[in-house]
């Protein structure tokens, strides 16, 4: 089984995902279908129908989870340092639009990238890995060629 990276943040966060599902999420879809089911006719039962899903959905999650904790490699961020790779968090500026830009570099788990969370497989990820602060970097993105220089990088 491959190893799934996880910094120490996104371990405690899955964690804290799992323990909700688990204690409050699933217990409130068990009582929802019992009301549910209490309504008579299940075959035209929208809110049973609807409450299963949400019970699938639920149970599916938590299954992804378990699996995700369970083959994770957790790498303390702090104790890196040196070129860009997996934990570091870089500050950017687009070359073309002096936009800047802070993210961290994450496992596909914990990538969000409205909170700063870049996925390592991404092409702006791959093409900032072994870099320093200071260099240029050319990304090939869907909306065409993109040029950035990395003002910082931090380990946290």
């Amino acid at each position: 089984m491959e190893k799934i990276p996880l910094t120490r943040n996104g371990q405690a966060a899955l964690n804290a995902e799992l323990k909700r599902l688990k204690s409050r999420d699933r217990p409130e879809i068990i009582q929802a279908i019992a009301e549910a089911r209490a309504h008579g006719d299940l075959s035209e039962n929208a809110e049973y129908h609807s409450a299963k899903e949400k019970q699938s959905f639920i149970e599916g999650r938590i299954k992804e989870i378990e699996g995700i904790l369970a083959r994770a490699d957790v790498i303390d961020t702090s104790k890196l340092s040196g070129p860009i790779k997996f934990g570091a968090t870089i500050k950017i500026v687009d070359e073309d639009t002096d936009e800047e830009k802070t993210y961290q570099i994450v496992g596909e788990p914990e990538a969000d990238l409205e909170s700063g969370k870049l996925n390592m497989k991404s092409p702006l990820a791959r093409s900032l890995i072994g870099k320093e602060e200071g260099d240029s970097v050319e990304v090939r993105t869907p909306g065409g060629e993109k040029s950035y220089e990395i003002l910082s990088v931090s380990y946290t």
